[in-house]
């Protein structure tokens, strides 16, 4: 399983040249090797040692991942300063997380209380995924995005509250064709110049009737 991770980072991020760079310099790697440890420990109910494990993890990386969290084979974290993923989450396998990712709760439910990553999700950087929601294979969340609903399969989601903007590699009208996440659009902002532009509408016609 390390093996696999040293490929996955290999495979997703050009700046890792090379397996023993990666092992011994990448904050995301030893976070997920530490978490590992973690949760052997928690299955087995030594709870105050798995958290000892994974407070020493948050101090080291900066990177909080309970114990409790089940994660899948090849999590790649990039620049993984930030991030946060809570007891009850559950990651599948390919997921991509960037800096500043929360994978939390909403403070209103109880048992099942943080969100479940399918396989191969990308979540850009500073995204909020919170709920016990869903966020199935192959979805791509935007930077900055705060999702708080399940996300079909293959969909990509902008904005705040998250928009589905692509399905399953086709664009859904009205929205961005793409995920750069420099340059996608956020549908909030759209409504808000659809408002504005309204408003000096109604303005003009109330200064021709004077």
């Amino acid at each position: 399983m390390l093996l696999e991770t040293l490929r996955a980072y290999q495979r997703r991020d050009p700046a890792a040249r090379s397996k023993l760079e990666v092992l011994l310099l990448y904050g995301g790697v030893h976070a997920t090797l530490y978490h590992r440890l973690a949760h052997w420990l928690y299955r087995r109910r030594l709870r105050f040692l798995a958290r000892c494990v994974s407070q020493w993890s948050r101090f080291w990386t900066g990177i909080e991942i309970h114990p409790g969290a089940v994660v899948g084979r090849r999590l790649v974290i990039d620049h993984g300063a930030g991030i946060v993923i809570g007891e009850t989450a559950q990651l599948g396998d390919d997921v991509l997380l960037y800096q500043g990712v929360t994978l939390g709760g909403t403070g209103k439910d109880v048992g099942k209380r943080h969100p479940t990553l399918g396989s191969n999700v990308m979540v850009g950087a500073g995204a909020r995924v919170l709920g016990p929601i869903t966020v199935h294979d192959n979805v791509r969340i935007a930077a900055g995005a705060v999702v708080l609903q399940d996300v079909p399969p293959g969909a990509t989601a902008v904005g705040v509250p998250a928009q589905i903007v692509r399905l399953n590699g086709e664009k859904v009208p009205r929205y961005a064709d793409e995920v750069d996440q420099t340059s996608v659009v956020n549908p909030t902002l759209q409504k808000l110049e659809a408002l504005t532009r309204r408003v000096e509408e109604l303005e003009r016609r109330l200064e021709g009737q004077t």
